[in-house]
């Protein structure tokens, strides 16, 4: 929609605008019909929706709106999620979901900040981006409740990883304190048992206990990591009607893709995302360059680091992959003539460029069956063979 037409139909239907700003315990709510107007601010307890609808009937009133009247609202993204949006959207409430990170700010040193202000801000900022400034800040795109939901899986699974090399890292400086060092795995409590320290002593009893202790919580965070491995590796092979398994299939028959990289490149970006064009695979994940000029200065600023995190990782680590098992593909050889004889600097550079172009090479594929030029294809089958833990 143009910005010409969205300003005929707000001066042809008038427009309730409300602002959410959300926290813990209460949200303070803005209400306004127009720019210039002192917006109308009311603090309700956080999550009572029944007490927001009233709220918006009462705002209408003040205002001399009739009950009729449309609502637009907005709030910024963040611990609250997307049951807001939706909640609001089964009211009949036009609302967009903000990227926090793309709300403009004062640069002086030091600026007021406020819950008050801060509504006042976003309201603002809504009437005018309804009115046509679509670039005054960057929307989010909400899934759906089965969208969210299948990124639980893989995203716990990052977590229980993280908890894992932390129990690891935990039991590994307790014994460096004492002088010791010893493999972490099963067989760790008799051996523990049998230890002594640098004076022919046992381990001290307290720290023995914590020991095994940090080493039962271990267990218990290696067996869900197994149970939810086997989880997504029966789904991939059993699930044939899913779109979104089709698409993991399809990328695990590449060589360099695993199974944890093409679960994690489906559910969060290319099984939901309407994507339409190669910039905005790069926008999305955050590998879009970021460049400043102004006078005499030029330089590039690195990447823009605004997208999904996870990808963006993934990607890297993807792209080093692509290199050592797709050593014959056309990307491999792009980056061996442009950045492989360079510097350290250069190949870091190189890296999150094939980065990128993998990404969209990717994409291409998942949309058009064809692989990436020279690329070498094999059984996606054997790839989720599981390997039963240590521990």
């Amino acid at each position: 929609m143009s910005a010409t037409r969205i300003n005929d139909s707000n001066t042809t239907r008038p427009v309730l605008y409300m602002a959410l700003e959300l926290s813990e315990k209460t949200w303070k709510l803005a209400f306004t019909t127009g720019l210039g107007q002192e917006p109308r601010q009311r603090d309700i307890p956080s999550r009572a929706v029944l007490v927001m609808e009233a709220e918006i009937h009462a705002a209408k009133e003040r205002f001399g709106l009739p009950p009729e009247t449309s609502v637009v609202s907005c709030y910024e993204a963040g611990r609250d999620g997307f049951w807001l949006h939706r909640c609001l959207l089964a009211r009949g409430v036009e609302n967009v979901v903000v990227d926090s990170s793309s709300i403009e700010v004062d640069r002086r040193q030091r600026r007021a900040k406020t819950d008050r202000l801060d509504v006042k801000k976003l309201l603002k900022m809504l009437v005018r981006y309804q009115q046509g400034e679509r670039d005054v800040w960057r929307t989010v795109r909400a899934p759906t409740v089965e969208e969210e939901d299948a990124r639980q899986l893989h995203r716990e699974l990052e977590t229980l990883h993280h908890e894992q090399t932390s129990h690891s890292n935990r039991i590994k400086g307790l014994l460096s304190s004492c002088g010791e060092t010893l493999e972490v795995d099963r067989d760790l409590p008799q051996r523990l048992k049998k230890l002594r320290l640098w004076d022919g002593s046992p381990l001290p009893a307290d720290l023995h206990r914590r020991l095994l202790r940090e080493f039962e919580r271990m267990q218990v965070v290696n067996r869900q990591i197994r149970e939810l491995e086997q989880t997504r590796a029966r789904r991939i092979r059993q699930e044939e009607k899913e779109p979104a398994m089709s698409q993991v299939r399809t990328l695990l028959r590449l060589k360099g893709i695993g199974v944890n990289s093409s679960w994690l490149y489906v559910r969060e970006v290319f099984g939901w995302r309407q994507i339409k064009n190669r910039r905005q695979i790069g926008a999305i994940v955050g590998l879009t360059g970021s460049p400043y000029r102004s006078g005499t200065l030029d330089h590039e600023q690195g990447i823009s680091k605004a997208g999904n995190r996870r990808m963006r990782a993934m990607a890297i680590e993807i792209a080093w992959g692509w290199l050592h098992f797709q050593p014959q593909s056309a990307l491999s050889g792009w980056y061996e003539q442009r950045f492989a004889h360079g510097g350290k600097r250069l190949r870091r550079i190189g890296i999150v460029a094939l980065a990128r172009k993998l990404l969209v090479a990717l994409w291409k594929y998942l949309e058009t069956g064809v692989p990436p030029q020279g690329a070498e294809l094999g059984d996606w089958q054997s790839k989720l063979h599981y390997t039963p833990s240590l521990l």
